[in-house]
């Protein structure tokens, strides 16, 4: 397979993520709810996935990897997108566009749809190393395949047994007003996210191999993922939220524990916070 091989991919990759991504933006416009953007992506991500993946390889049929990586992004894509949707009927906006759109003003219409042309090409990494993965030059399956499948499956798990928490904690009206400390919570402050973020290492596991350079650029995909979800989309804006409604309860929090890889909580001590965050902490 050639460069042109590879680089063809990419614009066709390109050009149905842009498509879909323009099909998030009429619905949003539509509904008024922000929330039907990350389920539409998380969808789509899965549909080209696994289209990819299944791209005939020289007018073969699909071999057992393709089918196999097809299977995975199919999966994550359903299990997490069927989540959102869930979660979207609940809502009447998602907070975090609706802070963009508010900021936007009269503009935010054309600023939503170059941000969320914008998200899709910037997902076209995590596509690529789908691609990539599947495309590895041996159709047997190896041991690492059969690794790369525990891996995603217990990224699910994990961020399912999260989600499962959260709403527990949630739906408790003793916990109203009060921090989610519980379980993976307590050892880190977005289990659901770093669980999300290690079913993508299931592909660089599928594909690195010293007789295949492409497989380099599966790393792509979780390198995207952990700065997308540390640094961008993910943490910052939710933390920001959770300072405004929860205040010094989210400070003693946030000092105990971890951000994103999950750890044992930190001791406090009175030198780590103020009076009044020591106080939430204990209480």
């Amino acid at each position: 397979m050639t460069l042109t091989y590879y680089l063809g991919a990419i614009a066709a990759i390109a050009v149905s993520l842009s498509i879909l991504m323009t099909g998030a933006w009429l619905v949003q416009q539509r509904t008024g709810n922000s929330g039907w953007v990350d389920t539409i992506w998380t969808f789509s991500l899965g549909l080209v996935g696994a289209g990819s993946a299944l791209w005939p390889l020289a007018g073969a049929a699909p071999n057992a990897r393709q089918w196999l990586v097809a299977a995975l992004v199919a999966v994550w894509s359903v299990r997490l997108g069927s989540h959102i949707a869930i979660r979207t009927r609940g809502i009447t906006d998602d907070p975090r566009y609706a802070a963009f759109a508010k900021n936007w003003g009269a503009d935010s219409p054309k600023k939503m749809f170059l941000f969320l042309q914008n998200q899709g090409f910037a997902s076209i990494p995590l596509v690529f190393a789908i691609f990539v993965a599947s495309r590895f030059p041996s159709e047997a399956l190896r041991p690492q395949d059969y690794l790369g499948v525990l891996i995603l499956f217990a990224g699910i798990v994990g961020e399912t047994v999260s989600d499962a928490q959260l709403k527990t904690f949630r739906t408790d009206p003793a916990n109203k007003g009060k921090v989610c400390d519980i379980g993976l919570w307590r050892w880190s402050r977005h289990p659901n996210y770093f669980f999300e973020w290690l079913c993508w290492l299931a592909y660089p596991v599928i594909a690195l191999s010293l007789d295949y350079p492409w497989g380099v650029a599966t790393l792509l995909a979780p390198l995207f993922m952990f700065w997308i979800l540390r640094y961008v989309t993910g943490v910052p804006p939710l933390e920001e939220q959770m300072l405004l409604s929860r205040g010094d309860s989210y400070r003693a929090y946030q000092a105990r524990t971890s951000a994103f890889f999950p750890m044992p909580p930190k001791p406090l001590s009175d030198k780590s916070l103020p009076k009044e965050s020591m106080k939430e902490a204990t209480e």
